[in-house]
């Protein structure tokens, strides 16, 4: 007997699941793409709310390379970006800001980059340039070898000020955090404070040698001095040293890693970090197979990242963990330029709200010199002028009062004997 088609194929389809409902228990059962990729996305860190890098090196050949790394704290791989020539001579400083990269050469021109852009901006012919630093989106402050220090507007690219700062070259300057001091200094064996609000000097200090690197910390509160081997650390509030760390070889570049850290190249291919407070030698590492030429420091994605690049043609990354200085930091990627290189800086698309997240954040490390927990100092490090904070007001003018009166009682001194 044959069974019945009807019957037999009704139980068969009564046996055999439908597929609406058995795929509506699957798809019940399977995460949903957009829900588990959220939650995926929500759970990866995000690297620097979509900021990109730019490594911008200089070299003898008068070349300036660019190499984006399109993902920090995802991706560290630098990739070709562009390449310009537009100075006649070898380039020596390179500068950044949110907007422009500017750059000063033996050819005495600063030429300017529009990076958002991806623009040449033109030339500013003023004199030979040895340092440059930016002040935000706001200001350029160009220093050079007719002893001339110069304020340009970024806006029309006009110079706002010219100082006659030093007898010899200016070697190197830089802008305090508000906005209203510089410091200087130069082959005359001066270092000299400047208030930028009316361009006088504010401060002639003595040194017993020519230095040829000046740098504020983060929060202003300090700076550092370096003549050949040795660098001084100022305080702010008594203008005077409060300790000293000496090297093996000449220093070529210094970059504070926080107010506490600091990062110390020389004629050599390692690269030493040292803690200000105690002035000893944390950790250092080899970083080259040649001479360390320069350094730049960013803060992206919450990681903490040394540049360095050296004769050699290479540039490199370095992670640095402020939690463990002791260890060597963590080579995250480096690229051969093949060139000879004399500067280095690291141009990010998203600077200022970077530097918003690490205010807000108020770094909390670990002070390895003592072994305390300490709670480290917002990095006062906003790119506009800070008009509101009446305790800087009143630091700055108290400063400015006391080296005042100083230099006057010596005068009398004088004019007694």
């Amino acid at each position: 007997m044959e069974p019945e088609a009807g019957s037999e194929g009704q139980r068969q389809r009564e046996m055999e699941p439908e597929a609406g409902s058995e795929g509506q228990r699957q798809r019940e059962m399977e995460p949903e793409a957009g829900s588990e990729g959220q939650r995926q996305r929500e759970m990866e860190p995000e690297a620097g709310s979509g900021c990109q890098a730019v490594l911008i090196g200089g070299c003898y050949e008068q070349i300036l390379f660019g190499y984006r790394i399109k993902r920090p704290g995802q991706s560290w791989d630098p990739e070709a970006d562009f390449t310009h020539h537009a100075h006649t001579a070898s380039l020596t400083i390179v500068a950044v800001n949110d907007q422009c990269v500017a750059t000063g050469s033996k050819d005495e021109t600063i030429q300017l980059y529009n990076m958002k852009k991806k623009i040449d901006q033109g030339s500013l012919l003023h004199h030979d340039v040895t340092c440059l630093e930016f002040y935000g989106n706001t200001h350029l402050l160009s220093g050079a070898e007719d002893g001339l220090i110069c304020v340009w507007n970024t806006k029309k690219w006009k110079c706002l000020k010219s100082i006659q700062a030093h007898k010899g070259h200016v070697s190197s300057l830089s802008v305090h955090p508000c906005g209203k001091l510089a410091l200087s200094v130069g082959t005359d064996k001066t270092l000299r404070t400047w208030n930028l609000i009316d361009g006088k000097s504010a401060f002639i200090k003595n040194i017993k040698q020519n230095a040829h690197i000046v740098q504020w910390s983060p929060s202003g509160d300090n700076y550092i001095v370096v003549s050949n081997n040795q660098l001084d650390i100022y305080t702010l509030k008594t203008a005077s040293i409060n300790g000293t760390i000496m090297c093996k070889t000449r220093i070529s570049s210094v970059k504070f890693i926080i107010d506490s850290i600091i990062a110390v190249a020389g004629d050599e291919e390692y690269v030493r970090l040292y803690d200000t407070n105690s002035k000893k030698c944390l950790s250092e590492f080899k970083a080259h197979d040649t001479r360390v030429k320069v350094m730049d420091f960013f803060q992206v994605a919450q990681n903490h990242v040394l540049a360095t690049a050296s004769s050699d043609g290479y540039i490199k990354l370095w992670r640095v963990d402020i939690k463990k200085v002791q260890n060597s930091p963590l080579l995250l990627s480096e690229v051969n330029t093949s060139a000879r290189l004399t500067c280095l800086a690291v141009w990010l698309s998203d600077r200022a709200s970077i530097a918003q997240e690490v205010e807000e954040q108020g770094t909390h490390c670990k002070d390895v010199a003592t072994n305390k927990h300490c709670k480290e100092k917002k990095n006062k490090i906003k790119l506009t002028p800070l008009d509101g904070a009446e305790h800087t007001k009143k630091t700055e003018s108290k400063i400015l009062h006391k080296r005042k009166m100083s230099a006057e009682t010596k005068k009398r001194k004088k004019n007694k004997q």
